[in-house]
């Protein structure tokens, strides 16, 4: 089995005592494990509306993580994307409904409507006053006369709990929600198909394209498109959100569907707040899982125009940490630097060849990109081409205001440089590298003498030394040899880099956390870069040309 569970049978049931357990009891649960899986509020006195929701699990934190005050009342968890019996919605109504009434909250599926709306006819029969609501959200197949029910659902839970909170009667409740309801719109995109527990995952989703339109249930979506950044993929779904949204400003519910992590979900909204619709977009719930698809690769949209008084019910505070909370939609706001870190730009200088030469050897980098991450992949996390490539983009954008015509000064330029676009420990020893090289070009040493000095100072506050793995073990050995010519730097630089293949211990970077039988038989990546530079330095030092930075290393 690939997932933290026990066992396909159990995994719901124990879900459930897990959530009860870290409610600090807020939570309890009905008896009648494993058939009644119903959650509860502890604090629930039936003199209020209860809402009522529920369905299959798999989607949590929906339907249980929204039980509590100023949410749900209870939710009725049945199997898998499977809906709970009647039996079990039929209990979870009558152990919360007082003579308020109750609410029931339904996701447009056969079985939800079906075995909630007969629960609903046998509760009637008992004396209770239920009324049920049907959600419709999903835009993806506009033709079909039953729409889905999908994260929209979210909009009513909470707006319905809020009114129940308040006090309101069931029919103003129910009123409100079939208002929500008439005025959400969804769709979702995906990656990836979702695991269900204790069934083969289904690949149908190729590499390269998404999945258009796509069910919380593990159904195949509309379309499949390409797929070639988010920026595309949400505009293609805002392209059929904004022909059903009017002027009216919406609040966006940013949903994600299992598998997608907070970097991604975060830059989703990014796009969002630019894209199409931007201009009708006033407030954001989100992003966060909410309507989850177990581990799906994707996110949803969802898209409701509220006015004052529903906004207010949204904005209304709840004790629940699934509930993300309604925020709105501002300028990004960007404070100076403190004094002290506003970056001196140096004086700009032309200089073609090292124009050319700098241009050239950060191309090597982004060339390397995905060797180089596939070689920190074995050693590492997997981000030092990515690392690399990135800062070799920004030395390129950079060049119109280096002073490439003193390298003196580019060495300090380029590691100030470094030191602001490139992250990580790598950026920061680079930056150093370069200025203490600019600092020791300054005193009068040559090239060399002078990025000796910049090694010396980055292996001092770094700590790094000759074998301990790193891009040292290149670095050095081909500073050293430089006095013999560009091909003795790259013969050592390479015979270094091979060397740290043999090292299982690594005593600096990430790599000292690794076990002897991941480093074994991988090149260290910094010294597999280091190796690539002066390898094409000595193979272009072969080129006729004008004299350059290459040309004044030896």
């Amino acid at each position: 089995m690939s997932q933290f569970l026990n066992s396909r049978e159990k995994a719901v049931t124990e879900a459930i005592e897990g959530l009860l357990v870290a409610s600090g009891g807020a939570l309890s649960r009905l008896d009648g494990f494993p058939h009644i899986r119903v959650v509860v509020r502890s604090d629930w006195d039936k003199s209020k509306v209860a809402i009522v929701s529920g369905g299959g699990s798999g989607h949590e934190p929906a339907h249980a993580g929204f039980v509590g005050k100023g949410m749900l009342t209870a939710a009725v968890c049945g199997d898998i994307f499977a809906s709970p019996s009647v039996d079990a919605i039929l209990a979870g109504i009558l152990s919360v409904t007082g003579p308020a009434g109750c609410l029931l909250i339904v996701k447009n599926y056969t079985g939800d409507r079906l075995n909630f709306g007969l629960a609903a006819e046998r509760a009637r029969a008992f004396g209770l006053n239920v009324s049920m609501v049907i959600v419709d959200d999903d835009i993806a197949l506009p033709h079909l006369p039953q729409s889905r029910g999908v994260a929209g659902t979210l909009f009513v839970h909470k707006i319905a709990g809020a009114l129940s909170e308040n006090e309101a009667d069931l029919e103003t409740i129910t009123e409100a929600a079939r208002h929500v309801i008439a005025g959400t719109r969804s769709i979702g995109m995906s990656l990836d198909t979702c695991t269900v527990p204790g069934s083969p995952k289904e690949h149908r989703i190729p590499e390269g394209r998404a999945e258009l339109g796509l069910g919380i249930h593990g159904e195949a979506g509309v379309e499949l498109v390409e797929y070639t950044g988010v920026r595309t993929a949400v505009a293609a779904m805002v392209e059929r959100l904004a022909a059903t949204m009017d002027d009216r400003p919406h609040v966006v519910l940013v949903n994600n569907l299992g598998g997608a992590s907070m970097l991604e979900m975060s830059v989703i909204v990014h796009e969002i707040a630019r894209s199409a619709i931007s201009g009708k977009i006033s407030h954001v719930i989100g992003p966060a899982a909410m309507m989850t698809s177990l581990d799906m690769h994707g996110f949803s949209i969802s898209v409701f125009p509220a006015d004052k008084k529903e906004l207010a019910l949204l904005a209304k505070p709840v004790a629940l940490p699934a509930w993300p909370g309604l925020a709105a939609i501002k300028p990004v706001a960007a404070l100076a630097l403190p004094d002290g870190l506003t970056p001196i730009a140096p004086l700009a200088s032309k200089h073609e060849p090292t124009r050319q030469f700098l241009t050239d050897c950060c191309n090597l980098l982004i060339l390397s990109e995905m060797d180089l991450n596939a070689l920190d992949a074995k050693s590492g996390d997997g981000d030092t081409g990515s690392t690399l490539a990135g800062a070799a983009r920004a030395l390129i954008d950079a060049l119109d205001r280096l002073p490439l015509s003193d390298y003196t000064q580019l060495f300090r330029a380029m590691g100030q440089e470094l030191s602001q676009t490139m992250g990580g420990s790598s950026g920061v020893l680079l930056a150093i590298f370069f200025a203490a090289a600019g600092d020791g070009a300054s005193s009068g040493l040559a090239i060399r003498e002078a990025l000796q000095a910049g090694l010396y100072r980055m292996q001092e506050i770094g700590g790094a030394r000759l074998g301990d793995r790193t891009m040292v073990d290149a670095l050095l050995p081909a500073l050293d040899a430089l006095n013999g010519g560009l091909a003795a730097a790259a013969h050592a630089a390479r015979a270094g880099a091979d060397m740290t293949a043999t090292l299982v211990h690594a005593k600096a970077g990430r790599a000292a956390y690794i076990n002897a039988k991941q480093l074994e038989g991988h090149i260290d990546p910094g010294a597999e870069a280091v190796a690539r530079l002066f390898e094409y330095l000595a193979g272009r030092s072969d080129l006729s040309g004008q004299p350059s930075l290459d040309k004044r290393l030896i």
